[in-house]
């Protein structure tokens, strides 16, 4: 299949299939229908989501959610518990109900059921509930309380209601109508009494009124008596307490006159007294004042100086920071310094004694290559025997005679008295190095003298020549004057 692999071919045919089936299968209910899936297991409902049927095996089957509006009507008069023909109107509001056992019934009962049909089912089962109600009360209580009639019936319908599935939203009573004229004349009766009533009630307002009205009268009649009998009353406690004013007055006023003249004399005294403690209070205010005025100048001459010694401190404050950092500054910079010379002592005593290590590492080699040499000469020298011995004479031998000669070097000029010339001063040097060689042998016991002689006989004896090596001092001799 263009051009692909077989297995690759026969994947894609088969998610196709599956796609295909997916879509055919895939439902989504709207949330006023009810989807009833059926066929395979238990039965699915679904409302308002999304689900998924198998294709060819299960079905679909729909049931609406929507409330319908049923209009209920006696076929006939209905006799109510007075045995009074009636005629009742109502309307219903129903629909098939959500709840799932509910809804499970609506399924049995009323799948594949036409909206026609459902209504015709319901507006018998209404009816029929309706006329059991309506014989059971009476025409009165049916007109004054319509809402109660309703709700009987409303009440009696729910069983039947809910055994086919579905639910009652709401039901009304319109109208009420009867042949006759059982409930008009019952308003006549109602509007006659109504108006009795008001003719009843109007006499006794205007009864009651006339009674209010003499009732009042004498309640004011007896008021007003009350109020002359008062105020006559009133006048003449009026003109007693007014003479006994006009006495007291009269005391007081003399009472009054004889104090005011003893107030005018104790307020002649009063004003001395006050105004001499015036003076006195001037005097002691001036005193105060000039008190104040000398403290106030001394807390401001005090301030002043105050003033210029905190000046002199701040200032000598901020001088010994300045010292004091200044101080530390340089104190900072000699341990600095401390520090750098302290770490090239350091550096210099390690340098120091790595090269006394290193010198006496060479020393040390240097003894053992000494020790060595002469371990090594040793064992020549035991070889050899006597002639190592006077090989060795031989090779210092130049060295003492410097030596013995090397005063004579360090000498600028020789006064020489008598015989003396330079082959006396070289017999003397030669003299010396004798000399040393006698040293050598009262300190040695070697007579190199007597050994030269014998390695010289014993060589003449043997017919060979002894080729020894010779070196023969050179002495120069100083400048003799």
């Amino acid at each position: 299949m263009f051009g692909l692999p077989l297995p690759a071919a026969i994947g894609i045919i088969i998610g196709a299939f599956a796609l295909i089936v997916f879509i055919i299968g895939y439902l989504k209910a709207p949330p006023d229908t009810a989807y009833i899936i059926s066929g395979l297991g238990k039965k699915r409902i679904l409302i308002g989501k999304a689900g998924w049927r198998v294709p060819f095996f299960e079905r679909v089957d729909k049931l609406s959610l929507k409330v319908m509006q049923v209009d209920v009507k006696t076929s006939e008069a209905v006799p109510t518990n007075e045995f009074i023909n009636v005629s009742v109107d109502g309307v219903a509001n129903i629909k098939v109900s959500s709840d799932p056992e509910l809804l499970k019934r609506a399924a049995e009962t009323l799948l594949g059921m036409s909206k026609a049909e459902l209504v015709s089912l319901v507006t018998q089962v209404l009816e029929g509930n309706m006329r059991e109600i309506v014989g059971s009360v009476g025409l009165k209580e049916m007109v004054q309380d319509r809402q109660g009639v309703a709700k009987k019936i409303t009440e009696n319908v729910v069983p039947d209601m809910e055994k086919l599935g579905i639910e009652v939203v709401n039901f009304n009573i319109q109208n009420f109508k009867d042949n006759a004229g059982t409930i008009e004349n019952m308003g006549i009766d109602n509007v006659e009494q109504i108006r009795k009533n008001a003719q009843i009630a109007k006499a006794n307002a205007q009864r009651d009124i006339a009674i209010a009205t003499a009732n009042a009268q004498e309640e004011a009649n007896a008021i007003k008596v009350q109020a002359d009998k008062k105020i006559a009353e009133q006048n003449a406690e009026l003109a007693v307490q007014q003479a006994e004013m006009q006495v007291r007055a009269d005391t007081k006023k003399a009472e009054a006159d004889a104090a005011y003249n003893i107030q005018q004399e104790n307020q002649r005294k009063t004003i001395e007294i006050t105004k001499a403690n015036a003076d006195i209070a001037r005097r002691e205010k001036e005193t105060e004042i000039a008190e104040r005025e000398i403290a106030i100048a001394e807390r401001k001459l005090d301030a002043e100086v105050r003033k210029q010694a905190d000046a002199m401190k701040y200032q000598a404050e901020k001088e010994a920071e300045a010292d004091l950092i200044r101080r530390q500054r340089d104190a900072d910079a000699k341990a600095y310094e401390a520090i750098k010379e302290a770490e090239a002592r350091k550096a210099e005593a390690e340098a120091l004694r790595f090269a006394m290590e290193q010198e006496a590492e060479g020393i040390r080699a240097k003894g053992l290559a000494e020790a060595e040499a002469i371990e090594k000469k040793a064992e020549a020298q035991k070889k050899m025997g006597e002639a190592s011995i006077i090989e060795m004479y031989l090779e210092a031998l130049p060295e003492v005679v410097r030596n013995a000669a090397a005063p004579l070097a360090q000498t600028d000029k020789i006064v020489m008295y008598g015989d003396g010339n330079s082959t006396k001063v070289v017999k003397d040097v030669m003299n010396s190095a004798s000399q040393i060689i006698e040293g050598m042998k009262e300190s040695t016991g070697i007579d190199l003298q007597a050994l030269l002689t014998g390695i010289v006989a014993g060589k003449v004896a043997g017919g060979s020549t002894c080729e020894c090596p010779a070196e023969t001092p050179e002495v120069t001799a100083p400048e003799a004057d």
